[in-house]
């Protein structure tokens, strides 16, 4: 069951895909999507990554940092930035303990197979390190839009 809304999100440090250390506390006074999804270059987490950066010029205009999370390797991570032109951060979260902390990580199926994964969520945290909004079960093909709409709407409210 995933973290909710209107709490302060968990601190933690990953390493992105050059092995740079990032710390959620670090992007305190920004927005944040943090965005978890199961493996690098399989279809919907490329049709999601490759939305988010085709969209990326409205993520800055509105000051908002992505972050994506999967329990992929540094190496794993930079190959599909590297293929993909990706515009943002990407963390490695190799044992699941961030997944874990965000109540993002459990029992899946697959075509009739059990196994333990990640459950494709994202949550927009606010400049005081709160959770604004949480989008679960996410379609990879329209995350990104919605994703603009809602920071759209959260920017008329400030």
């Amino acid at each position: 069951m995933p973290l909710e809304q209107n709490v302060t999100a968990p601190d933690f440090t990953l390493e992105d895909e050059s092995g740079n250390k990032h710390t959620l506390s670090q992007y305190k006074g920004h927005i944040v999507l943090l965005y978890f999804y199961p493996k690098d270059d399989t279809p919907g987490c490329t049709t999601e990554a490759c939305n988010f950066r085709d969209d990326y010029s409205n993520y800055e205009k509105a000051g908002v940092t992505i972050l994506g999370v999967s329990p992929d390797s540094v190496k794993a991570h930079k190959k599909f930035k590297d293929k993909y032109n990706l515009p943002f951060t990407l963390l490695a979260d190799i044992d699941h303990k961030v997944c874990d902390l965000y109540g993002v990580w459990g029992r899946k199926k697959f075509m009739g197979k059990e196994y333990d994964g990640v459950f494709r969520t994202s949550f927009l945290i606010d400049k005081n390190g709160r959770i604004k909004k949480v989008y679960e079960n996410v379609k990879p093909a329209e995350h990104s839009k919605d994703v603009i709409i809602d920071i759209g709407k959260s920017m008329e409210e400030e």
